[in-house]
């Protein structure tokens, strides 16, 4: 049971961090992002990358319920599609703003 609450905690911390970024503060990516995007692409860049971590986030959360609740098929489900929505609106930023993922 306990591993169900990390994993939640895990996930409303990437929800928290998701909103952070979405306000243009991304201080939480890799340095490198935060070089390569200008200053007046930064807050765009925030919120596309912003909510895919929210989306990974809440995704991490569901995840964790439905695993307490026993419903691995749905929680496997859940977990595939929300980390490939989550983590194409992060790549979309950092193609768009920052010409690559590295």
């Amino acid at each position: 049971m306990y591993e169900y609450i990390l994993t939640a905690v895990l996930g409303i911390f990437l929800c928290i961090i998701g909103g952070v970024n979405m306000t243009g503060d991304v201080r939480s990516l890799h340095s490198y992002h935060r070089h390569r995007v200008s200053p007046e692409d930064m807050i765009p860049f925030g919120k596309l990358v912003g909510v895919g971590h929210i989306i990974i986030g809440a995704t991490i959360l569901i995840f964790s319920l439905l695993m307490a609740l026993e419903l691995e098929i749905a929680a496997a489900a859940v977990i595939i599609l929300g980390m490939a929505i989550g983590l194409g609106f992060a790549f979309y930023g950092m193609i768009k703003y920052n010409k690559g993922i590295f």
